[in-house]
């Protein structure tokens, strides 16, 4: 089948990049599928996991993390740490730093301890693949009692990639903030690139810090509309792509499936054996627009981020946001506006003026968005302060282990509101 021809292609390319990546026992896989599928590379490998199935099919997404993460701290010979999405890696390792002490103990006394979504007759089976290890849990105790940069390889020193299955889009942030951090000196590879369900292409080149991919021309029918739409634009294949262009995806996944746009936007990058090899750039659905001025979520996390740099000892963890009309009276009485939730690292609180960073450099980078400011059509945009691990709490109450959108819609508004994490 064709996820099988990528899970071949993706094995492969990990085997000639990282020599020693398929060794038997030597991947820790760290997400969570209930529907006990494998993430990313499609299909169990029993030989090559060190962590059962079962781990990552608890019924409570922190459980089947937390599980999973004891028994890759088991394993000291790790060649590859793999999780379905940069969040969730994210998330396990958010564990780690707060409960090392009694993950290391758990290691020492060969056990898992009682916890919600981890069913008593579940435990005893798990509970029964784990031995006694003092001396890796002193090994656990004595790595993060120094802190966390770099842990990921000081924890595992045989360790050659971290594999997740999406690290783009949505998931960038996280790809970055465990790149600098807990992941420092390993390369983060994503290996696969999915649109609206299908498989559509594959990532040869694990070792670049950006993930592009090749395009393989058999495993959906593909159409591109070049951006900007002109009016009565065609479609074109894949062989009459120009390298350096953008284009909307119109896809169609199987025989007899609609031809629909996927709602992405792709950069062709160059080619290879003469595919074509793209990046995606962005979801057209994910736009901020309370006048018509249609900002990019990409773009408007490069305004972010810059003011972000802007704040002395600040680092992005995540952030969301809500055009204000969603919010209805709790918005405030003030002209159409954005609302911004941000979770920082390093910075506890902002002033007005730091606050005020965000809507100038949207002004800078967006004539359109300070020409309405200046008119007065939108108001100035209110930054909040979310709490440490908000985001990761909100990701255990919805239950989906998909990628959340930093653009809100209506849906995902709710999700937040009856999470608490907008309040």
């Amino acid at each position: 089948s064709l996820p099988a021809q990528g899970s071949l292609l993706y094995l492969d390319v990990l085997r000639t990049t990282f020599p020693q990546a398929l060794a038997p026992q030597g991947t820790a896989l760290l997400s969570w599928a209930p529907s006990g599928l494998r993430a990313p590379a499609g299909w169990p490998l029993p030989t090559l996991y060190c962590s059962p199935d079962e781990a990552g099919t608890l019924p409570l997404r922190a459980a089947a993390l937390r599980v999973q993460l004891v028994f890759a701290l088991r394993q000291r010979a790790l060649r590859v740490l793999e999780a379905g999405l940069a969040a969730e890696l994210h998330d396990a390792l958010g564990t780690l730093h707060s409960e090392w002490p009694a993950l290391a103990q758990d290691l020492a006394l060969g056990r898992l301890s009682p916890q919600p979504g981890l069913p008593e007759d579940v435990r005893d089976r798990l509970q029964a693949l784990l031995v006694p290890d003092a001396v890796r849990a002193a090994e656990v105790r004595a790595e993060c009692a120094h802190g966390f940069e770099g842990i990921v390889q000081r924890l595992w020193p045989q360790l050659e990639v971290v594999v997740v299955g999406m690290a783009h889009g949505a998931e960038k942030l996280y790809r970055d903030a465990l790149h600098q951090a807990d992941c420092k000196g390993l390369p983060i590879y994503c290996p696969f690139y999915w649109a609206a369900g299908a498989l559509l292409g594959v990532n040869l080149w694990p070792e670049e810090p950006a993930p592009r991919f090749l395009l393989c021309p058999d495993w959906a029918f593909c159409e591109f509309l070049p951006c900007p739409a002109k009016e009565e634009t065609q479609t074109v294949l894949l062989g009459e792509l120009w390298e350096g262009r953008e284009y909307r995806l119109v896809l169609t996944a199987r025989p007899g499936e609609y031809r629909c746009l996927a709602g992405e936007v792709l950069r062709v990058t160059g080619f290879h054996k003469q595919c074509p090899v793209v990046e995606p750039v962005r979801r057209d659905s994910q736009v901020l627009s309370v006048r018509g001025e249609n900002i990019p979520e990409e773009r408007f996390c490069q305004s972010l981020c810059r003011a972000v740099g802007m704040w002395p000892g600040a680092r992005l963890v995540d952030y969301v946001c809500v055009e204000s009309a969603l919010l209805g009276a709790s918005s405030g009485a003030s002209a159409p506006h954005y609302e911004v939730f941000v979770e920082l690292r390093g910075l506890r609180d902002l002033s007005e003026g730091q606050r005020y960073k965000l809507d100038q450099c949207l002004q800078e980078d967006f004539p359109i968005y300070k020409s309405f400011r200046f008119k007065g059509s939108i108001g100035p945009l209110r930054l909040h302060l979310v709490g440490a691990g908000a985001f990761t709490q909100l990701r255990e109450a919805l239950g989906a282990p998909r990628p959340m959108p930093r653009v809100l819609r209506e849906e995902w508004l709710l999700h937040l509101m009856q999470s608490n994490v907008i309040s």
